[in-house]
């Protein structure tokens, strides 16, 4: 099995964290708030404790933080992440839930591939997938996209390993659409379904 970090302390990155464990991995917690990191460690057993800005101990590292963040967050780490695949699970969506804040015809996928050091891949996953529904532990597909035929594999067979399905939707050019499902998801949670309690998956069958 893989060894996952992952970079954040919120209810995805828990929901992750254990999943992962279930899975069979080894799971490093960081976070900037080192109390909560070690608090989110003890409440899911088996995690370990990493330090923000130190190299993560991860072939996978998850970035789980805030779009408005992550840019950051990934350039602080620098060269740190050089040879990791990078999953950035963010959507960058405006305050008011209307649209995206990425420059146009670009994505938070590849603002994001832009500051991370040569050597290091980012797959864009987990986006149309709610924390709260992945916790449930049901099986789930799980949109990808990524420029690196080797990371993709990668972050699939993570992806199996959790029991959820990976559908790969093409390069990292198509994190942008990726990022407006998850946009039209809180949409509809808010307006149509009128509840947060769904999911979006594929129907292969005839």
């Amino acid at each position: 099995m893989s060894s996952i970090s992952i970079i954040g302390l919120g209810n995805m990155a828990s929901a992750l964290a254990d999943r992962a464990l279930a899975g069979g991995h080894a799971v490093e917690i960081i976070g900037r708030d080192p109390a909560k990191a070690k608090e989110l460690a003890a409440a899911l057993g088996g995690a370990t404790v990493g330090t923000a800005g130190a190299a993560p101990a991860g072939d996978i590292v998850i970035l789980a933080v805030p779009y408005a963040s992550a840019a950051a967050v990934v350039s602080e780490y620098g060269d740190a992440l050089h040879g990791k695949v990078i999953i950035d699970v963010t959507n960058p969506v405006s305050p008011d839930s209307q649209g995206l804040v990425t420059p146009d015809g670009s994505s938070g996928a590849q603002e994001i591939a832009k500051v991370a050091p040569a050597g290091a891949h980012v797959v864009k996953a987990f986006n149309t997938v709610f924390g709260h529904m992945l916790a449930q532990g049901n099986p789930l597909d799980v949109l990808i996209a990524g420029d690196d035929a080797e990371a993709k594999a990668t972050v699939s067979a993570f992806i199996k390993s959790l029991g959820l399905r990976p559908m790969d939707t093409g390069p990292l050019g198509m994190a942008r659409w990726l990022e407006g499902t998850g946009l039209v998801m809180i949409g509809l949670g808010r307006y149509g379904a009128g509840s947060f309690n769904f999911t979006l998956g594929v129907n292969t069958s005839a």
